[in-house]
């Protein structure tokens, strides 16, 4: 019974993340805003909020991540909204829909999921506030029903194909808010 009650959620968990991510990316209804709720995967116990909101000159990101060691950590959107797996493989790799090389966020030439890294400080906590001006919450760069991952370690920001950034230990599915 519990392994046909884990198929359903996994084929329920598919299904509506491929209704969302078709809706965001063919909506005449503009998105203004989306969240992230990060839950721990590897073992960590990283978690947080991320918000999203359409502005003039791009999408302003803003939140709070915590549980995280001292220093930068590699802070990307991944290809699938799928955070099933203990690990956060299940999210894919970086989103990239133009198969550029990897980069910097202010690179001209990036992953559109390339966001850079977060900075914790000695007490774990990363306090995240940028403008993304190459991600959108509609169209063919939206974000909507991708996952955002938290990675082990910093972002180089040129180690092809993924910065370098070490293991997953953060995972949430973008999600459409209020």
């Amino acid at each position: 019974m519990l392994l046909k009650s884990k198929i359903f959620f996994a084929v329920f968990s598919v299904t509506f993340i491929a209704s969302a991510l078709s809706y965001a990316q063919n909506s005449s209804e503009e998105i203004k805003s989306a969240v992230v709720v990060l839950n721990s995967v590897s073992g960590s116990n990283v978690s947080g909020v991320i918000h999203f909101v359409s502005e003039e000159n791009g999408v302003r990101v803003t939140g709070e991540v915590s549980g995280l060691s001292a220093g930068n950590h590699g802070f990307h959107i991944h290809q699938f909204g799928d955070c099933s797996s203990s690990d956060g493989k299940s999210a894919g790799g970086h989103f990239n829909p133009e198969k550029s090389k990897h980069g910097a966020p202010n690179s001209d030439v990036r992953h559109v999921g390339d966001l850079g890294n977060i900075s914790a400080n000695e007490d774990g906590v990363a306090k995240i506030d940028f403008v993304d001006s190459v991600i959108s919450l509609s169209g063919k760069n939206s974000i909507i029903g991708r996952a955002i991952i938290i990675h082990a370690d910093a972002d180089d920001l040129e180690s092809q194909p993924t910065g370098n950034a070490g293991g997953r230990v953060a995972c949430g599915v973008i999600g459409i808010a209020k």
